[in-house]
């Protein structure tokens, strides 16, 4: 027998597995899963792991299961540990999602993925690590808009500066201006610094910033600016972070601003070492990829009044950088009038020699003639890298374009379609409305008031701006934090105490004097005469009720610490005594402000959550009309989009034309982009010729926006809410109508189009727009008679107390929505289900039991 050693040798040829056959089927099957069902381009953003990429993700194109894909595929293949991923998101629900979905896809709740949140989350996060080094302690309170404004009011009667001149909000709205685009206040130009109370906004800046220093707070600009800073000054603490992150991933990177790119250019570089250093500079910030968007920003930043660079970058690394991968779209780009810059996005390549760009374009979200219209849109912008969506849907509906005579004509024909939509079986939820300015909604409530629709305002009040609730929070505030003065001011005298202006006025005098936070001054000053003697009881009580408290916390939950404190400091009893209508409202708001925080592990992680949190809470199990202005609108989709105000002057804006020339019109088209593909299924534009603006009528005429749509993918419509230009629709006659006619030498395509389709679908002669007659001839202003206006509906009026006759399950009849069955009763407010109009509240008055 042949000793295996001694065989004879012949070559062997390389095996591949067969394609089909049992190893390539069970190789496959061992793959990871959250590969499957990614087109190639996805694919290509997930495995492309090594070096700077950039994601250009159409709307709808699947950027957020790319990004959570990556993280997978990142951790799957062992490349870095959850504590080694920066993912940076805007919005917490952004961030709670990405968790979600990468919980689902490595089949466990996601953990140790500390670095996953928003700008400001991570960058508070970094803050209290390193708070010594920013002159805070790590306990440092984060003030809100309102908090900002009432520390700068007492800094602007400090400088004995008129408040009503210069007032403390305008001057919030310039420090956070200046924040957003990292100017410390030894940076801020001259210029800039002069257009606020004669030139001493540098110097208040700089004043605000030492009292927050005092106070042991920062405001959200500083959660970015104080790192930056210490990333610069402390290039030791720079390098730790460059190290810790092998990879990083930023959502929506069209949206950065200023600050928001240093942080992250700081940290995407590669490690320095630490026995070689630089200028101050960061490198990589060349000129502008689209000179004519270039803003004042830009020209603070290139010019050095906003420093591009750090210490402690080395020569060979000043050009590296690691994994980092952005995803965003230029054509979504809406924000620029918060500080959002289009450059970042548009110079990546620059930024990150030797990038990778993928672009994303099939759309899983519209259909054909909605993508084919907003594509052609957005086409005519100059400033943008280049993309065509595209689906492999069906065409579906065109995109309808619809004249109105004016602007509650528009509502009407509006909410009719909505009715009719609900008839044929559409949700409310999937339906919405997207205004350029949030005076436009009025017209719309009032409608859906009168139809019965039910609809939500997102962007309205939310739970914690409610007064009770933020006087609740500002004594949680202080026992976290007794230096935070602003909320200790908020409550010193609530509920009253005797402790007015006067004796308020006396502890900010004592504290500016000593340098001590307003607690302090206050346990100072009740152990002198300098208060009456009512007054210094009430004061010395609450000094001791909140080291009670504060001793409290150690050894007590903090739900329970809070239901204690609002009830020994007399806020419970308060709202008990009080006898408005809104009262037992607002008790219930502070037992559900208790509830929200058994969510937490303690005092300190509620009240960040709360400093951080923008979502809107509440109201989405209910069917109801969703009611927004476009900037809203961004990463929302629905069914049915309604797009009124196209016409200029409202939309593009006037004010953004007028400050930002052809760069505005260029973010307006990006707005009308976005409105568009936030479609599923249906997109309706609207135009008035008439509108009311701040009370006052205007003609307007439509939109250039209108022209730069495709006519294949367009259909021109006559409102349902009346004839287009003032007809005798079923509404009555407009309030124009009495003018037989009304000229205009507007004579664009898509307004010579609107007329041809009006003028077939027949309609009154004269009226509308009248090229051959002068609106001020004789003829146009001949009287007609007509009958009053009637609009049927009817008013949800609020429960009246009374009981109603009806009971549940009650069959009933209405004279406009026919039959139905009593599902709700609020007093004589009914909800009824009927048969053909869906669910609606009406007032038990105007149905009748059969």
């Amino acid at each position: 027998m042949t000793e295996p050693n001694k065989l004879p040798h012949h070559d062997v040829p390389e095996h591949q597995p067969a394609a089909g056959g049992i190893a390539a089927r069970a190789r496959a099957a061992a793959g990871p899963q959250y590969l499957n069902g990614l087109n190639p381009e996805q694919r290509e953003a997930v495995e492309t792991l090594d070096g700077p990429v950039l994601v250009l993700a159409g709307a709808g194109t699947g950027k957020t299961r790319v990004l959570t894909t990556r993280i997978a595929h990142i951790l799957s293949q062992g490349r870095a540990r959850p504590a080694e991923i920066l993912s940076v998101t805007f919005t917490n629900k952004a961030a709670r999602e990405m968790k979600h979905r990468l919980g689902q896809m490595l089949g466990h709740a996601v953990e140790g993925m500390p670095w996953l949140g928003t700008f400001h989350s991570i960058g508070g996060r970094i803050l209290r690590f390193h708070a010594e080094l920013a002159q805070l302690k790590s306990n440092f309170t984060v003030l809100d808009v309102d908090d900002q404004v009432r520390l700068l009011k007492q800094l602007l009667q400090a400088e004995n500066i008129d408040d009503k001149r210069w007032p403390a909000r305008m001057l919030a709205g310039l420090i956070d201006g200046w924040k957003n685009r990292g100017l410390m206040p030894s940076q801020v130009p001259s210029g800039e610094a002069a257009v606020f109370a004669n030139g001493k906004g540098g110097k208040l800046y700089a004043s605000y910033q030492e009292r927050l220093k005092i106070l042991n707070a920062a405001d959200f600009g500083d959660l970015l600016l104080e790192n930056i800073r210490i990333f610069r000054e402390h290039p030791d603490i720079l390098r730790q972070y460059q190290l810790r992150f092998k990879y990083i991933l930023v959502d929506e990177y069209q949206d950065t601003n200023v600050a928001q790119y240093l942080w992250l250019r700081l940290l995407s570089q590669a490690p320095s070492r630490p026995e070689r250093r630089l200028a101050d500079v960061i490198p990589g910030r060349i000129e502008d990829a689209n000179p004519e968007s270039r803003g004042h920003e830009d020209s603070a930043r290139d010019s050095g009044s906003a420093p591009t660079a750090h210490p402690g970058m080395t020569a060979s690394a000043a050009g590296a950088t690691k994994n980092i991968c952005c995803v965003g779209d230029d054509d979504q780009s809406i924000y620029g009038w918060r500080g959002a810059e289009v450059d970042n996005i548009l110079r990546f390549e620059h930024d990150f020699p030797g990038a990778k760009v993928i672009r994303l374009e099939r759309n899983y979200r519209s259909t054909g003639h909605i993508l084919a219209a907003a594509s052609h849109l957005i086409a005519h912008n100059e400033g943008r890298l280049g993309k065509t969506l595209r689906t492999e849907d069906q065409d579906g509906e065109k995109v309808t374009v619809t004249g109105s005579w004016d602007s509650e004509e528009e509502a009407r024909g509006i909410g009719e379609e909505i009715e009719q939509l609900q008839r044929q079986g559409e949700k409310l939820n999937e339906i919405s409305i997207l205004v350029r300015a949030s005076y436009q909604m009025r017209e719309f409530e009032d409608r859906f008031v009168t139809l019965g629709l039910p609809y939500r305002v997102i962007g309205g009040p939310r739970f914690y701006e409610r007064a009770e609730i933020r006087d609740a929070l500002a004594y949680l505030r202080v026992i976290n934090s007794p230096a935070d003065d602003l909320a200790f001011e908020r409550i010193v005298n609530t509920p009253k105490r005797g402790l007015g202006d006067a004796t308020v006025q006396m502890l900010h005098d004592h504290a500016r004097k000593r340098r001590i936070p307003l607690f302090e001054a206050a346990r100072a000053v009740v152990e002198t005469d300098e208060l009456k003697p009512k007054a210094r009881g009430s004061l010395r009580d609450l000094v001791a009720q909140f080291d009670r408290w504060r001793a409290q916390r150690e050894v007590t939950a903090h739900t329970d610490l809070a239901q204690i404190v609002l009830d020994e400091s007399g806020y419970t009893e308060m709202w008990q005594k009080d006898r408005s209508a809104d009262a037992a409202g607002r008790l219930e708001n502070l037992k559900e402000l208790v509830r929200s925080m058994e969510e937490f592990e303690n005092l300190q992680g509620f009240l960040e959550h709360i400093s951080l949190v923008m979502d809107r809470e509440g109201g989405a199990e209910d069917d109801a009309v969703s009611l927004m202005t476009l900037h809203s609108a961004k990463g929302l989709e629905f069914d049915n989009v309604f797009l009124p105000g196209w016409e200029e002057g409202l939309f593009p804006s006037q004010r953004t034309l007028d400050e930002q020339g052809r760069a505005g019109l260029e973010e307006e088209r990006r707005l009308g982009h976005v409105g568009l593909t936030r479609a599923r299924r249906r997109a309706k534009i609207y135009f008035a010729t008439n509108r009311r603006i701040h009370g006052t009528w205007s003609t307007t005429i439509p939109s250039r926006f209108l022209d730069e749509l495709p006519a294949a993918n367009v259909e021109i419509t006559e409102s349902k809410g009346g004839s287009a230009w003032g007809g005798t629709g079923g509404y009555g006659a407009s309030r124009f109508d009495d003018m037989e006619a009304f000229g205009s030498s507007y004579s664009t395509p898509g307004w010579q189009r609107a007329q041809a389709n009006r003028n077939r679908g027949g309609g009154r002669s004269g009226s509308g727009f009248e090229e051959r007659q002068s609106s001020f001839s004789s003829e146009s202003f001949n009287r007609t008679k007509r009958g009053p206006v009637v609009i049927e509906g009817e008013l949800v009026a609020k429960s009246t107390g009374t009981t109603s006759e009806f009971s549940l399950e009650d069959r009933v009849f209405h004279q406009k929505f026919g039959y139905g069955r009593v599902t709700k009763i609020d007093g004589n407010k009914l909800t009824i289900a009927f048969d053909k109009a869906g669910e609606k509240k009406v007032v038990d008055s105007f149905v009748e039991r059969v």
